[in-house]
């Protein structure tokens, strides 16, 4: 069987899908399994082993009738026999019905009447969850079992290595990101933590803990952030994957990963790290699933600015780091 999943949105959404694609691969074990992401987000599935081809579309630009037609003319050639969306549009709905793909799975709304099987959409639980009820489209009634992703051996070797040249590979270390992506940014989504505020924590991570390392995670848009952090606390160490997978096996190695709503938080819960995360408009119950071994900070009024360090430092030495 060929199957094709629409799957827009940035990496931490791709990772809240493997479990639907991981299950469906485990269903249909000879199927091919194909997904259209947006190019920003090709990236995730290098830890995805459920997955043949990734295909790229920018869902969300100002797309023609012909960059349309295009998306089009590569779903027919491919002759699926599924798709899976999680668009809601009625637009994605009468494209996949064009497509002339037999089974067409999708949330029950606006373009549910070009679906064969619609499914409910259930916004208040855990967002993994709703993405893998939609498994009942494809007759599967697999219990939801939990985001689990396949870091390449290279990069294990990789975070082994760096934690060497960084001196932390015997102590173990505190990791710590505070970027948020360019586009977050440019929607005005909240999801910047003071850098004053990470800059008191990591003082007093420092002078509590003063053999545990302080590592911050460099992302492509983080320079700025992390060359503040250094100036207040010239200690902290710097770690730069160069992708997902080497960033998974870096953060599965840590004591403790302290974090905003981002990738690196859906990648903290794969690998299992100890997880301490910062939300500020964003609902902690439809991002993280119920674990002892993560904690979400939410802010009262819906304001990163309003999580004061205090309530952040309490959540830490609350716990065992």
């Amino acid at each position: 069987m060929r199957i094709l999943a629409l799957v827009p949105g940035g990496i931490g959404d791709q990772i809240l899908f493997f479990p639907t694609l991981d299950d469906l691969k485990q269903s249909y074990p000879e199927s091919q399994i194909d997904v259209i992401v947006e190019p920003r987000s090709k990236s995730a599935y290098q830890v995805c082993k459920s997955v043949r081809d990734v295909l790229s579309y920018d869902f969300k630009d100002a797309n023609s009738l012909a960059d349309w037609g295009n998306l089009l003319g590569i779903m027919r050639d491919r002759e699926y026999e599924a798709v899976i969306s999680l668009g809601q549009r009625w637009t994605v709905g009468l494209l996949l019905w064009l497509t002339g793909i037999p089974k067409r799975v999708g949330y029950a709304g606006n373009g549910a009447i070009f679906l064969s099987d619609p499914i409910p959409l259930k916004t208040q639980q855990y967002a993994a969850q709703m993405y893998h009820d939609l498994l009942q489209g494809m007759n599967i009634n697999t219990t939801f079992k939990g985001i689990s992703i396949n870091v390449l051996k290279t990069d294990i070797d990789w975070a082994e290595a760096e934690q060497q040249r960084l001196g932390v590979a015997e102590s173990g270390y505190i990791l710590v990101h505070g970027g948020s992506s360019q586009l977050a940014q440019t929607k005005g989504i909240d999801k910047i933590y003071p850098t004053n505020y990470w800059q008191e924590i990591i003082s007093e991570l420092q002078q509590k803990q003063p053999n545990l390392p302080v590592v911050l995670v460099k992302g492509p848009e983080d320079g700025a952030w992390t060359s503040e952090i250094i100036q207040s606390s010239p200690e902290v160490k710097i770690v730069t994957p160069g992708d997902v997978s080497k960033l998974a096996a870096f953060i599965a190695a840590a004591n403790l990963i302290l974090c905003t709503d981002s990738a690196p938080m859906h990648l903290a819960v794969a690998v299992g790290t100890y997880t301490i995360a910062l939300f500020g408009p964003t609902e902690p119950e439809k991002l993280l699933p119920k674990n002892d071994r993560i904690i979400a900070v939410k802010s009262s009024t819906g304001k990163m600015a309003d999580i004061l360090p205090q309530k952040v430092l309490q959540k830490i030495w609350g716990g065992e780091v």
